[in-house]
């Protein structure tokens, strides 16, 4: 999803994003002898939440959706923005966009995927009745009317997004956002079916119910076991897959290294950290490791005291050695975090904050200092809670992390939860601090930095800061990169003086891949598509 200087020239707009190149497919290298089964296994991490495009909001979901279905743009190898059903499209100001859709692009059951199936799926993501975890999505682009809707304040078919005919979709936009294509392969701007969703309702995305327009169909879902996807016939480019059926595995870290040097798993999703060395030594072929945009931070509920007191928040953030947690604890290419924005995203180069450069021992005698003024110390210390999603790595920086506080007389009570009652627990503001993690939805800092504004869908810690909502509404009016990045440099100023969150280490991606997978891409963005992928013999 690179974006580079805008060209504001209808031609060259749609050159620059990829809207008149071929589209990624399987690319078998000639001479290449493929296995005769063309099988992928991939431990996935956790159990789905939900199978439906709006109502989504990990990765976990979005892996098994990169399959099912194709918005109007896909990410490509490097994350490059390539066609998806949109075969082109155009803009004069960035405001107003125009995508030409394929004729050939049809759902799983043969029914052609028209531009209406794109506005009905728009305005169904920001309506409230669907209550979308993800609705702020159309929101941050600034969509005629998003806000109003999702406030509840104007009807979803005042969305500015309409069907002009069969095969040409428009998106009205308030304000210039040059990067709104590199947007569309998110999972809330799939289309999703009209008349099954009427006809099932919410067990639409039951196998036997669900019809879907990606690579692949859903053949199977049992609980907690395996999600199985086959080959979509009817996809318009099912010609150039070559994989025929995906089996996703809520396999966790070890039990997803296990399964693989088993011969289980064909790709894990991560892998233990305790392991990595190991792996590097005795298979390092099979080790990828990838720069990921993407932040590990932990969360300060503003709602609870004394979490609303910025000295405590501080003084918690300061407290944390990131170099131990990234070399000693993580130690797979991690480094440490000290803004929100990593420094692997396209574009923008975050400045570290001034704290940022003193000793972790100048940090820890300022974080005593600041606890003591909110009012803690021996004979009252702070005590909470730390909540994390059930996972050995989480545990692993939870339990380094409480030590650390330790340090300073913090009592902690580390609490794990399975990954959807974890979801539902932070976004019901039911914690005092949570880990979190964000990886950019499309590769541009504000996919990042939006999240800690006060009317985003996924700020759980009710953070708001009026000058800092006010700089990223100016950041995008700014279709120039320079003048947007001032705005964003200042956003994290605001960042690094409120501490909202601490942030701790910037992402890599860090899993297994069995060396007859072939097609595995380095993407910046881990978004991974089984329909590029192929099996080698072996």
């Amino acid at each position: 999803m690179t974006h580079k200087k805008t060209i504001i020239n209808t031609l060259l707009v749609a050159a620059l994003f990829g809207g008149i190149s071929a589209a990624q497919a399987a690319d078998v290298p000639a001479g290449t002898k493929l296995a005769d089964v063309q099988t992928l296994v991939k431990g996935n991490g956790s159990e789905p939440a939900t199978l439906d495009p709006h109502k989504v909001e990990g990765t976990v979901e979005s892996n098994i959706l990169r399959d099912l279905f194709e918005g109007l743009v896909s990410s490509g190898p490097k994350g490059e923005v390539l066609p998806g059903v949109a075969e082109s499209w155009e803009t004069k100001d960035n405001k107003h966009f125009v995508f030409h859709l394929r004729k050939d692009a049809k759902w799983s059951n043969g029914d052609p995927v028209t531009a209406h199936d794109f506005e009905f799926a728009f305005k169904r993501a920001v309506d409230p009745k669907t209550a979308s975890p993800y609705s702020w999505y159309l929101e941050i682009p600034t969509i005629i009317n998003a806000s109003a809707i999702i406030a509840g304040k104007k009807p979803a078919d005042s969305l500015g997004v309409k069907a002009v005919d069969d095969h040409t979709f428009e998106v009205q936009l308030e304000k210039a956002v040059p990067y709104f294509v590199s947007m569309l392969s998110h999972t809330t701007t799939y289309p999703v079916p009209k008349k099954v969703i009427e006809q099932y309702g919410e067990k639409w995305t039951q196998p036997g119910h669900m019809v879907s327009n990606g690579a692949y169909q859903l053949k199977d879902w049992v609980v907690n076991e395996r999600v199985d996807v086959e080959r979509n016939p009817n996809y318009w480019n099912n010609a150039k897959t070559v994989v025929n059926k995906v089996t996703y595995l809520p396999l966790q870290n070890t039990a997803d290294l296990n399964r693989y040097l088993a011969g289980e798993v064909d790709m894990t999703y991560q892998m233990p950290i305790e392991r990595f060395k190991q792996m590097k030594k005795e298979k390092p072929d099979e080790l990828k490791v990838t720069g990921y945009v993407g932040t590990y931070y932990y969360q300060y509920n503003f709602k609870k005291k004394p979490f609303d007191d910025v000295r405590v928040r501080t003084a918690l953030s300061y407290a944390i050695d990131r170099n131990v947690i990234a070399d000693k604890v993580m130690g797979q290419g991690q480094t440490p975090g000290y803004t929100l924005v990593p420094d692997f995203v396209d574009g923008f180069k975050p400045v570290a904050p001034d704290w940022s450069k003193l000793t972790q021992a100048e940090r820890n005698t300022k974080a005593k200092e600041l606890l003591t003024e909110a009012g803690f110390g021996p004979g009252h210390p702070l005590k909470f809670e730390l909540l994390y999603n059930t996972d050995d790595n989480h545990k692993k920086v939870a339990v380094a992390v409480a030590s650390m506080w330790k340090k300073l007389g913090v009592e902690v009570s580390l609490v794990n939860q399975e990954w959807k009652t974890y979801l539902q627990t932070k976004a019901q503001g039911q914690f005092d601090v949570g880990r979190a993690g964000w990886i950019a939805d499309y590769n541009e800092a504000s996919s990042m930095l939006d999240l800690m504004q006060t009317t985003h869908g996924n700020n759980d810690g009710k953070y708001s800061n009026a000058t800092f909502d006010k700089l990223m509404s100016e950041s995008r009016d700014q279709v120039d990169d320079a003048s947007r990045n001032k705005l964003y440099v200042q956003a994290e100023e605001i960042l690094a003086k409120d501490m909202p969150i601490a942030p701790i280490y910037q992402y890599v991606t860090a899993r297994m891949v069995k060396p007859f997978v072939g097609g595995y891409p380095a993407n910046p963005l881990d978004n991974l598509y089984s329909k590029d992928m192929y099996i080698v013999a072996h």
